[in-house]
């Protein structure tokens, strides 16, 4: 399901590529200009090399927030996880994870929510592991995690993400000036 639609401005294959699992190594279109930062395949790789060992993948709900190319849930699909839901307002990202989704045809597996992800959040039910990398100089974590209510959060952002009400950190890892931070959902 694709909800809303997106404009003209054309995506482009930039090399960013799944990593592994269905559909490792097929490129992926990227956003044009610079409005999104891409998860580096490097990134990725650890960020699901930690989530298979945690066993939590397989079968999953998952949420990428602010979406951009759809790297990461796209990277969930492709290593098993059921369902992935995409939110992203940037017209040049829509194009680029609606591209993305309809190559790899996972129409049947996916949701796109053309929204602001602050206003989508609340209505978020039945979400396993919500993968949130927002803009630079984000610093609205402590609001999103307030309203957030997924099992497990995977964090990117330019500093370690703090735990915050009803959630633990699981761990925190720097990659370069990138840092991802997995809290889990308290009982």
């Amino acid at each position: 399901m694709i909800v809303a639609s997106g404009s003209n401005t054309a995506p482009s294959l930039a090399g960013m590529r799944v990593v592994s699992g269905e559909f490792g190594g097929r490129i992926l279109m990227t956003p044009e200009g610079n409005t999104t930062r891409p998860t580096t395949d490097k990134v990725r790789q650890a960020v699901f090399n930690s989530l298979a060992s945690m066993g939590v993948v397989e079968g999953a709900v998952v949420a990428d927030l602010y979406a951009g190319s759809g790297a990461l849930g796209i990277e969930a699909l492709s290593r098993g996880a059921e369902k992935a839901l995409f939110v992203e307002r940037d017209r040049s990202a829509l194009n680029a994870l609606r591209g993305n989704i309809a190559a790899l045809d996972i129409e049947a597996r996916c949701a796109v929510y053309a929204t602001d992800v602050m206003a989508w959040v609340p209505a978020m039910r039945g979400v396993d592991i919500a993968f949130v990398d927002p803009p630079y100089e984000f610093d609205g974590w402590h609001n999103l995690l307030d309203k957030l209510d997924a099992g497990m959060v995977v964090a990117e952002s330019d500093d370690p993400v703090e735990a915050h009400r009803g959630y633990t950190q699981v761990r925190s890892r720097r990659y370069g000036r990138t840092w991802v931070t997995l809290l889990e959902r308290l009982s």
